[in-house]
């Protein structure tokens, strides 16, 4: 009798393919994903933000109407809902964009 590897052997190299081609599609999703943005506002356009797929504020943008000396904490408060929307945003843009390289499978602590 003849040596006989244990079966699968054939199927681990071929998963690790897999696996490897996997992770060089998710890396290439990576980089496009973070030289993309994603905009929000908040007060009707009041407060304009800019986040980036590296979850990084870009840019913000107040109108000049949204400056009141008399109350700053309105000012703050939309300054604070664009970016936290314009955070929301950019997660979701990625999360969509990693799932089609993943299939749509969530790998946790991918982003």
């Amino acid at each position: 009798m003849g040596f006989k590897p244990p079966g699968g052997l054939g199927n681990m190299n071929q998963m690790l393919k897999q696996a490897q081609k996997l992770q060089e599609s998710m890396l290439k999703a990576k980089e496009e994903v973070e030289q993309k943005s994603v905009q929000a506002s908040a007060g009707g356009g009041m407060v304009e933000v800019t986040v980036s797929g590296k979850m990084e504020l870009l840019e913000i943008k107040i109108k000049p109407e949204a400056i009141d000396p008399d109350d700053p904490e309105m000012l703050e408060d939309l300054v604070k809902a664009a970016v936290n929307q314009g955070l929301k945003n950019a997660q979701k843009m990625i999360e969509e964009e990693m799932g089609k390289v993943t299939g749509g499978f969530n790998i946790p602590g991918l982003f």
